[in-house]
């Protein structure tokens, strides 16, 4: 357990929060007094969704997807032959 009063909190904030982060606990008190004191805690690390494969199974292409559509190479045939 480490204990701090107000100005020292202040000047060593960090490792303060580095103690906490580590599962000390850290009490800041003011003017010596157990009335008013903060425990710092660390908070439990949250579960990161994966980036990688987060979307596996959940995208369905049509057996056919790579295949050109006859209309738009219709579409693009005519436009490429207009002249300008």
């Amino acid at each position: 357990m480490t204990t701090a009063n107000v100005h020292q909190a202040k000047t060593n904030l960090s490792k303060l929060l580095n103690a906490a982060a580590e599962g000390d606990e850290v009490i800041i008190t003011r003017r010596g007094g157990k009335v008013t004191r903060f425990k710092l805690q660390p908070l439990e690390k949250s579960k990161k969704a994966k980036l990688f494969g987060a979307l596996k199974g959940k995208i369905i292409f049509s057996p056919d997807y790579d295949q050109a559509d006859q209309e738009i190479l219709e579409i693009f045939e005519e436009s490429a032959n207009k002249p300008e």
